[in-house]
């Protein structure tokens, strides 16, 4: 379950060094979100997304390390949003 859509879809490196864009999904940034800004528990927001704390632990982990490699690399991230049902 995502709680909030992003507003933004891109990110853009200035200045654009190299390589192809690195795409964060929506349950990406849906955990960042509830983790890193809303100082939820792994355990807390694992319940709001529904899933499982080990899933919420990857795809923080997954999407924090695409962060970090796009800004030491300058490349730009795509943020793909969830197709609604």
């Amino acid at each position: 379950m995502i709680g909030t859509v992003p507003s933004t879809e891109r990110l853009e490196a200035i200045p654009k060094r190299s390589g192809e864009p690195l795409y964060l999904d929506s349950a990406e940034v849906e955990a960042l979100r509830l983790v890193d800004l809303e100082n939820s528990s792994f355990d807390e927001a694992g319940r709001k997304m529904n899933v499982s704390r080990n899933t919420v632990w990857r795809l923080v982990e997954g999407a924090r390390r695409k962060i970090v490699r796009a800004i030491v690399e300058g490349r730009t991230i795509i943020i793909q949003k969830a197709e609604e049902t």
